[in-house]
């Protein structure tokens, strides 16, 4: 089968994508970076992993009552991938916008495989999705990853934790040993799609001041310089 993630894409925009675990600091270096490229005078678009109205609703539900088997999520994110990579990326690339994606086809394989799904199906199964011009991998320590988000919130979400594989009842274990094993498969990743790994461990600044660079490469810009005592609005 012709996988797309394996060649160029031929739109006139960009597409930049940021991956890693929960907790990676992921999302908020894409805020910063959208901002900086509307500063710019960029037109940017951003979007979403799980954000299609098409099957929020049947996700939601799913999670509720945790019935949710490791195959039926795989296709209820392809799905809600397929319906936000026709009407949501491709439209802006082909308008020659930047498109910020927070998480993409990558997360899928990650994911999927941790929970068993079989790796080679399920690149087949986003054999169609465009080809990335630049994916940054925001690898982190799973422990700096879990302080993160239990310093953020009262308790880890279900599926976050990997809860419903029944490794562990202890979400705080379950996470290491479900996010672990992600990242693991994050390691396949990059080397077989040539994803940027970035040190997420690093400091707010430093990590942006290094995207900025990426970026800049890719769009041919003048990067614009950060100073360490620079305040980062979020």
């Amino acid at each position: 089968m012709l996988n797309n993630l394996t060649k160029p894409h031929e739109y006139p925009g960009k597409l930049f994508v940021v991956e890693g675990i929960d907790g990676s600091g992921k999302t908020t270096q894409l805020g910063l970076l959208a901002k900086w490229l509307s500063a710019e005078g960029h037109r940017v678009f951003v979007t979403e992993w799980n954000s299609s109205a098409l099957v929020k609703a049947a996700t939601k539900t799913g999670k509720k009552k945790n019935a949710l088997t490791p195959m039926t999520f795989s296709l209820l994110h392809a799905t809600d991938f397929a319906d936000r990579l026709l009407y949501k990326i491709i439209p802006p690339l082909k308008a020659g916008m930047i498109v910020l994606a927070d998480r993409y086809a990558y997360t899928a394989f990650a994911r999927d495989a941790t929970r068993g799904v079989d790796r080679t199906w399920v690149r087949e199964l986003y054999s169609f999705a465009v080809r990335p011009d630049l994916t940054l991998y925001f690898r982190v320590p799973i422990e700096m990853s879990l302080d993160r988000l239990m310093a953020r919130r009262v308790k880890l979400k279900f599926y976050e934790a990997g809860m419903d594989l029944g490794w562990s009842s202890n979400p705080v274990e379950s996470f290491r040993l479900f996010q672990g094993k992600v990242l693991d498969e994050y390691d396949r990743i990059v080397d077989e799609f040539g994803l940027e790994v970035v040190n997420a461990a690093g400091s707010i600044t430093e990590q942006q001041r290094l995207v900025r660079g990426l970026i800049s490469r890719h769009l041919q810009l003048t990067e614009t310089e950060i100073s360490d005592d620079e305040p980062l609005t979020i």
